[in-house]
């Protein structure tokens, strides 16, 4: 079994206490963290991986420093035992189309993981997981608390699931 971390827009230009902790309470019990854009600074990969411990895919989103553009794709493929992971930010364009845009751009995967809109999901369409993990650090609507998924590779196939991060006073 393979247990993934998935998030997305935590907006940090650099990483802090308040974050390790929130990504040790999120995924301790993950092997993988994949990261779909809008992580602002690159060193935030280097929190996200535990120490090296922790395989880590990320791509650049539309509010990365120019570093982080240049060190990081706008999409990628990713294969995890055999199922094929398509990660982008939110392929270019309006929030109301991304998930056509994001089938579009990975037709042969099994699962694809966005971000951009701050709105957490997780469904199937036409036997394609779609997984959006929200905004990771509150930056949701009304300020709601972040929120993150976790996806499940085993002999029954793939699974997602949303949380969210408790709220902080």
């Amino acid at each position: 079994m393979i247990r993934v971390g998935l998030l997305s827009d935590t907006h940090l230009y650099e990483d802090n206490d308040l974050f390790h902790e929130q990504i040790t309470q999120a995924f301790d019990e993950c092997s993988v963290i994949i990261h779909a854009g809008d992580l602002c600074d690159i060193s935030i990969l280097k929190a996200l991986s535990n120490s090296g411990t922790r395989e880590v895919h990320a791509v650049h989103g539309n509010m990365c420093t120019y570093e982080c553009q240049q060190a990081l794709p706008t999409s990628k493929l990713i294969t995890l035992a055999d199922k094929t992971i398509g990660l982008c930010h939110g392929a270019n364009g309006p929030r109301h189309n991304i998930e056509e845009r994001v089938w579009d751009l990975f037709p042969q995967a099994d699962c694809i993981v966005y971000g951009h809109s701050h709105q957490a999901v997780c469904h199937f369409c036409a036997g394609v997981l779609f997984i959006n993990p929200g905004s990771f650090l509150s930056t949701g609507p009304h300020g709601a608390p972040g929120s993150y998924a976790i996806l499940t590779i085993d002999h029954q196939g793939m699974r997602g699931s949303l949380h969210q991060l408790p709220y902080r006073s």
